[in-house]
């Protein structure tokens, strides 16, 4: 959004961001930002409560009076993130002798599949199929154990949509097993990240690839900016 309002800007029209990430938009430099410590993807802070959010957008638009620019506010109210995770009971180990992400995959196959026949879509496929998460997982084990990226991945690695794959074919597994009503926005987020091991796994991966200065592009979105 800030890159946009540089190129709107430059076309005479006037802009007001909504930014999330206070240090993205000190380094973009746009000419009228305003902060809101708000849960990333809620840029207007409180779904359901239009008077919040009304009051957001009249302090966004107050900016258009600033004399000159930069402009960076902080809206004054805060709105932590409260993200409970879904309740879907993961499977036991049946193999001990591999990986217990890779277990754990396995033995979600069953309920992927079924949510694919009942949906008749999937967002699996960016980079692997259902039939490549475990070894996807397989050689994000070995990153996460100190190899080197290059002799797992050679010279290209697109950790990127591998994370995506491993993520949804979780996360449509889980969908068929939770208990109670439709999640809500993060909470199957929320699951994967802090009850899976496939889960842990991704994050060692992309911390092992930080120790070892990969480009910043192959592990920037492997988790979610808030993660």
């Amino acid at each position: 959004m800030c890159a946009l309002a540089h190129v709107l800007e430059g076309a005479g029209i006037a802009t007001v961001v909504l930014a999330s990430m206070k240090p993205v938009a000190e380094r973009m430099n746009v000419p009228r930002v305003l902060y809101c410590e708000f849960p990333l993807g809620r840029p207007l802070g409180m779904p359901d409560n239009a008077q919040f959010q009304h009051g957001v957008l009249a302090a966004a638009f107050d900016l258009l009076n600033a004399p000159s620019g930069p402009v960076l506010v902080d809206y004054p109210e805060v709105v932590e993130a409260v993200e409970t995770p879904l309740a879907c009971a993961l499977p036991p180990r049946y193999d001990p002798d591999i990986a217990p992400s890779i277990d754990e995959a396995q033995g979600l196959r069953a309920a992927y599949d079924r949510a694919v026949a009942r949906r008749g879509a999937t967002e699996v496929g960016r980079a692997i199929d259902a039939d490549g998460v475990a070894g996807a997982l397989a050689d994000l084990e070995r990153v996460a154990a100190g190899e080197p990226w290059k002799e797992v991945y050679g010279p290209r690695l697109d950790t990127i949509a591998i994370a995506h794959d491993i993520r949804a074919y979780y996360q449509e597994a889980a969908l068929e097993l939770a208990d109670g009503p439709p999640p809500g926005a993060r909470q199957a987020e929320a699951w994967f990240y802090e009850q899976t091991e496939a889960g842990r796994t991704l994050a060692a991966a992309r911390d092992a690839l930080t120790e070892q200065e990969a480009p910043s592009g192959i592990t920037f979105y492997m988790q979610p900016v808030g993660r």
